[in-house]
């Protein structure tokens, strides 16, 4: 039986090998009348849904079974040359030579006040919009390359390939930095279904396999639809039912393919301030079909001026029922980062083997998006000879073999100097980092001049094992302190975890609300002698479960174990204001604090299965998510010194209003029942005097205000330049001025019980605190210059002006 069930496996072996060996290679070059290379040139297999597009060299590859096959070469402008062959062999040389085509054209007669080409646009929406009422679905499979480019040398360390570690010897060259490339199989129902598989994929080894999920079926721009999200905003396509209110067509030139007539409509915003594109429309004369678009993003949606370049090139060809699809895509973007480096990027894309209007089964889709099929990354050689592909030019033929040989050199400490010393880790190998010098040190006036120690594990185990150990020591209190992380994921896509915290370290008091870093603390500690901070020491361990029942429900529970101590100055050590004395901390309620607690969040975000993860994507869309815990504190069943409940709801989204802006909203409400001790309350979130972040009372200082009920709305209305543009402000509707509006209400109070062990005074709003506010920057600089107002309770900070910045 044993070796009859061999046997039969031999067979199975011989013939998946024997079918993979029956596709055979044809490649070559699409030409013009010179021999000129046709960039970006059609081929398509008469009597089939098959094709490929040649690359920016002009050439093409088709890999098929044996048989006889019909080959046809198209471009505008040129008649289609055509080949039949016989495929029982690879052919390497099967050429197309096109001719220019011409055609004769009656004169025209323009008419005063009569655009010809309002005319030409108006029947190609209708036929957008009769296209639309007759696809109900579609499949397709589609290939995908990416390049990025750079200036500067090609250099990598453990987990990328390094841009600016030495100018290139010629600079207006920008290098391939990276390569990815990608097989995936997409699908489409109406109204708003679409799900996509990558099947295969390779990198440039400076790559992980986890980002090489671009493909031009997920993040197309279709310019048959009306509007086109490109940097998440919606930007009016050249064919949507009011472009002709939005875009001014004139006609450039008559072209022809194959002896019909082609339209060549160049297009650009009416008013340049507003966002769009511009460039070309090919559009057929007897049918209005679109069959190619060449254009590029204006001025006003070029984010800040950073893009030198930003061009989308399409074409469209007619499958079932006269149904015009995308073969290819082609992105081409190039940045001058504030002069410092130059940078690339060019994404093609293939699609093919479209099946239109078909049934696909409502099961397929859900809410992955994006799956990577698990054996993707792991395909061989063999596969990737006997699959459709974009040829690889010399230049990237060349440059896998350069950044493959260069990733593999060892790397030091001094390959990335000075650049590591402005990290806050070092990476020491693929899975091992350490603190580098800008993380080493900190200073406050507990611990004073500390030093700091850190190894940190990641992605070990296939990714699912990551941990850390934080050691310091504060050369004023004179203590050693201890911080040890280690979880593991499960589950396919990793969405189960398991996670232990055992410590020994000195918090932060009322961190949850507190958002600025530890080198902002001790900037202004040495140098101001000014503290924002009080600090307490805290010892035990925390223990959580947590996993994805449901793609849109994750459920956690865990248990935590804690005993906190106050803490006292230690120095009064500053480089200036010597005569000035720090403030002394509070005394915290010292108690040891056994508890459990219990996690919810509902989170109806698509997301991207990239092989290893579940990413949440909202795709430019509203959203909104809902997260809960509950923790609970119990003297008899737990053995605390305390009991108490809290109770805690958090609602996050955002909701688009127009045209890019939208509206950012955050709910928090907490309630507590028992005696909560004064390190455990919740602080109204603050900030500095003259400094302010997002999702903060900008008129309330750190720790000001706490307590253990606790209501808040914020909303913050991000309306970018649109209001400039819309208003047309002269000269502002032009400097990309990014404004945001806010509104912040917040109620705080403290129980009886919390008060009873509460160390200290307090201040709580009892009638909610009201504040507005707005800010103002650009694009391009994390400072905006900030103006807040008290609504109510004004006999303090009633009116605030600042900087907001996340960089503090």
């Amino acid at each position: 039986m044993k070796n009859f069930y061999f046997f039969f496996m031999l067979i199975g072996f011989i013939i998946s090998n024997n079918s993979v060996a029956q596709q055979y290679l044809i490649e070559g070059s699409v030409l013009g009348s010179k021999d000129n290379t046709l960039s970006f040139a059609n081929i398509r297999i008469a009597n089939s849904t098959f094709g490929t597009s040649a690359n920016s060299e002009g050439k093409y590859q088709l890999r098929l079974k044996a048989g006889n096959y019909k080959l046809i070469a198209s471009y505008i402008g040129y008649s289609s040359d055509t080949v039949n062959i016989v495929l029982s062999r690879s052919f390497t040389d099967i050429n197309f030579h096109l001719r220019p085509t011409s055609i004769e054209t009656q004169e025209v007669t323009i008419l005063p006040g009569k655009n010809p080409a309002l005319e030409i646009i108006t029947k190609a929406i209708q036929k957008k919009n009769d296209r639309a009422a007759k696809l109900n679905s579609y499949e397709f499979y589609a290939f995908t390359k990416g390049v990025i480019r750079s200036d500067q040398d090609v250099t990598a360390n453990s987990n990328s390939v390094s841009v600016g570690a030495g100018k290139s010897s010629d600079t207006t060259k920008l290098n391939i930095n990276g390569i990815f490339e990608n097989q995936s199989r997409g699908y489409y129902k109406k109204p708003d279904s679409y799900k996509e598989f990558i099947t295969a994929q390779k990198q440039t080894s400076n790559f992980s396999s986890s980002i090489n999920t671009l493909t031009g079926g997920r993040i197309i721009q279709n310019f048959y639809t009306n509007d086109i999200q490109f940097f998440n905003r919606p930007l009016p396509s050249p064919l949507a039912d009011d472009a002709l209110d939005y875009y001014y067509y004139y006609i450039f030139d008559t072209l022809a393919i194959d002896k019909e007539k082609v339209f060549q409509i160049y297009f650009e915003p009416d008013v340049s301030s507003d966002p769009g594109f511009r460039g070309y429309l090919y559009i057929t004369d007897s049918t209005f079909n679109l069959i190619k678009v060449d254009v590029d993003l204006n001025r006003a949606a070029n984010m800040g001026g950073l893009f030198e370049k930003i061009n989308i090139f399409q074409q469209f060809l007619p499958y079932e029922n006269d149904i015009y699809m995308p073969i290819d895509y082609r992105l081409n973007l190039k940045a001058n980062v504030f002069g410092l480096a130059r940078i690339g990027f060019e994404l093609n894309s293939v699609m093919y083997d479209y099946k239109i209007n078909h049934e696909i089964p409502d099961d397929l889709f859900n809410k992955a998006i994006l799956t990577v099929e698990r054996e993707a990354d792991k395909k061989d050689s063999t596969f990737w000879s006997n699959t459709y592909s974009i040829p690889n030019t010399q230049e990237e033929v060349a440059a896998y073999k350069t950044i493959d040989s260069i990733q593999a050199i060892p790397r030091s400490f001094w390959d990335d100097f000075p650049g590591n010393l402005l990290n806050t880790r070092l990476a020491i190998s693929d899975h091992f980092d350490i603190n580098a010098p800008l993380s080493l040190y900190h200073f406050n006036r507990v611990e004073g001049h500390a030093l700091d120690f850190g190894l940190y594990v990641t992605n070990l185990a296939e990714k699912r094992f990551s941990s850390f150990l934080i050691a310091s020591y504060g050369f004023s209190d004179k203590k050693f302190k201890t911080d040890f992380n280690a979880s593991y994921l499960f589950g396919d896509y990793r969405t189960y975890k398991i996670k232990l915290n055992a410590f020994k370290r000195m918090n932060t008091l009322f961190s949850e609300s507190d958002n600025y870093n530890d080198l902002t603390s001790t900037v202004l500690a040495l140098f101001g002698k000014y503290e924002f901070r009080d600090y307490y020491y805290s010892k035990g361990f925390d223990f959580q479960i947590s996993g994805n029942v449901f793609p849109i429900l994750n459920l956690g529970i865990g248990i935590s174990n804690r005993t906190d101590n106050s803490a006292f100055v230690n120095t009064d050590f500053s480089f200036f204001n010597r005569n000035k004395k720090y403030s002394d901390l509070p005394e915290i309620y010292e108690t040891k604090i056994n508890s459990v607690n219990f996690s919810f969040s509902f989170d109806f975000r698509n997301y991207i299965e990239d092989g290893y993860f579940r990413r949440r994507t909202n795709q430019g869309n509203s959203y909104i998510i809902f997260r809960g815990k509950v923790e609970i504190s119990n003297k008899k069943l737990l053995k605390s010194n305390l009991d108490f409940k809290k109770y805690q709801l958090n609602v996050d989204g955002t909701l688009n209003t127009f045209r890019s802006a939208k509206l950012n909203y955050r709910l928090l409400g907490i309630y507590s029942d028992g005696y909560v001790p004064y390190q455990l309350l919740y602080a109204m979130p603050g900030n500095l005097d003259g400094i302010s972040q997002n999702w903060t009372f900008r008129t309330v200082r750190i720790g000001e205000n706490f307590g253990d009920k606790y209501i808040s709305l914020l909303f913050e209305h991000e309306f970018g330049d649109e209001l400039f543009k819309l208003t047309r402000f002269p000269v502002l509707k032009d400097l990309e001025l990014q404004l945001t509006a806010f509104y912040n209400i917040g109620w705080l109070d403290i129980s009886d019980k919390s008060k009873s062990i509460l160390p200290i005074g307090y201040k709580v709003f009892k009638t909610p605190l009201q504040e507005i506010g707005f800010n103002i920057g650009h694009l391009l600089f994390p400072l905006r210059l900030e103006f807040s107002w008290r609504l109510n309770h004004t006999e303090k900070n009633k009116f605030v002006i600042g900087l907001n910045t996340p960089i503090l």
